[in-house]
């Protein structure tokens, strides 16, 4: 083979070759998109709407953190991530990183990282608004019938120190909502800020009784040792508490539920 017909020929090899490489580097094809996990089925915190927009604190969190990484908006590709499922979701690399809920523990990171916490709640209760015999905690040992949602931390928690309970697990907290209006189960257990978003859509329905009875530290899930990615995160949640912009999304999605915006917690960078 001539010089020239050599260096035609690898000219057109390197053309050829050249999208291939691109689309490898972007990670499916599409390198100008993030795709973040969060929850649907949560009003307040995620939920998707019928006309296909995803809202709430958890997703006003991940939009900023997602801006702060360079990302508009439209570049987002919103994830359903199911409490049970999250893990693997990370792990398996269908998801940048997840806002959903997630509670920061010893169990989860030994199989992912976290950043933050974002946010600070507590385990409480959800009543039916004509429930007069569920007052807290100690009302549940009588053999009443509670729910929460499988692999999530309340459960665990209700397993471990309420012997006395049937607990129901289903995969959403939406199904375990329609269980409590129906009168198939007694009680609904999470977190008291996801509780407040049902309560907020059904006050004539549904009521929070007791005072929480747990710490839960919301943190971003993303994959396991990625140091990089979860310093630019935890540099975001700094920013946005300083700006103002945390207290502005919390009282937007959860202040009509009547809880006040508290301070943003610290960033812990252990």
């Amino acid at each position: 083979m001539s010089t020239m017909r050599f260096r035609v020929a690898a000219a057109v090899a390197l053309a050829a070759a050249l999208p291939l490489a691109l689309t490898a580097c972007g990670g499916g094809g599409d390198e100008n998109k993030i795709v973040i996990g969060t929850k649907f089925d949560q009003p307040g915190l995620g939920f998707k709407n019928p006309d296909g927009t995803v809202t709430g604190f958890d997703v006003d969190v991940a939009t900023y953190v997602a801006g702060e990484l360079g990302y508009t908006p439209e570049q987002i590709e919103w994830k359903e991530s199911p409490s049970p499922q999250r893990e693997t979701m990370i792990q398996n690399d269908q998801v940048d990183y997840i806002v959903a809920t997630y509670s920061i523990t010893d169990a989860r990171k030994e199989k992912v990282s976290f950043a933050g916490p974002y946010l600070l709640t507590g385990q409480s209760l959800m009543v039916r608004a004509d429930n007069t015999d569920i007052t807290g905690k100690e009302s549940l040992q009588n053999n009443k019938k509670l729910c929460s949602v499988s692999g999530s931390t309340p459960a665990q928690k209700i397993k471990a120190e309420f012997p006395g309970v049937q607990l129901q697990q289903y995969d959403t907290y939406s199904a375990c909502v329609d269980a409590l209006k129906n009168g198939g189960i007694d009680a609904v257990t999470t977190d008291q800020v996801i509780l407040a978003g049902y309560v907020a859509q059904a006050p004539d329905k549904l009521k929070l009784v007791g005072e929480p009875f747990s710490e839960e530290r919301y943190g971003i899930g993303l994959k396991k040792d990625d140091t990089e990615l979860q310093t630019k995160i935890n540099d975001a949640l700094e920013k946005m508490a300083a700006d103002g912009a945390w207290t502005a999304a919390f009282e937007k999605n959860l202040g009509p539920a009547g809880l006040t915006a508290p301070t943003p917690p610290a960033v812990d960078r252990s």
